[in-house]
């Protein structure tokens, strides 16, 4: 492929390439033994849904802990793929939580929508789905061992959609849990 037809990797933030925790409800023990195993964690402030008793958003202090690989992944998908973050975090919250985990401005661009499995339901030939990260689970390794040799065989491939439904099934995924799908041709 050449640089204009790079391959577009959208990439979940919360719980795919890192987990936050509101500070204040994450047990000390789950932090300590998180470091103690390896997990690259940081503390930041975020904007909370929640609106305090003026009508003004109310601010978080969260803890955040970043997926293993997961600068070594950005890094070596970039090479061969155009990455767009997708969340269902506020603004508020996700920008400066990818501005610190980005530095390189690997992003291309920034999606802030609802998030669940439902989110694909108008693409479902084009997603991929990926076990959910959080904090208890220090030598979790699904970027690097899964996810980018999954995209890398995938760059190769003029249209990922049939690789991608081999894979994985998405359309009768949703169909065998009673999601309503929207009729698309591969």
């Amino acid at each position: 492929r050449s640089v204009e037809q790079q391959s577009k990797v959208v990439l979940d933030l919360d719980e795919t390439l890192v987990c936050a925790y509101e500070s204040s409800s994450l047990p000390a023990t789950v932090r300590t033994q998180a470091v103690e195993a390896g997990l690259h964690c940081f503390d930041m402030e975020g904007i909370s849904s929640d609106k305090d008793a003026k009508g003004r958003q109310r601010v978080n202090h969260v803890t955040v802990f970043e997926r293993p690989g997961l600068h070594e992944f950005l890094q070596k998908t970039s090479e061969f793929a155009d990455l767009i973050l997708f969340t269902a975090g506020l603004e508020g919250y996700a920008k400066p939580l990818v501005d610190r985990i980005d530095a390189h401005n690997r992003f291309c661009r920034r999606l802030y929508r609802p998030s669940t499995v439902t989110t694909f339901l108008l693409q479902p030939l084009n997603g991929i789905p990926c076990l959910t990260f959080s904090a208890g689970q220090p030598m979790d390794d699904q970027l690097m061992r899964v996810i980018f040799p999954l995209l890398k065989r995938l760059s190769l491939q003029n249209d990922v959609r049939p690789a991608l439904h081999d894979a994985f099934h998405m359309p009768e995924w949703f169909q065998r849990n009673g999601i309503p799908q929207i009729d698309r041709a591969m």
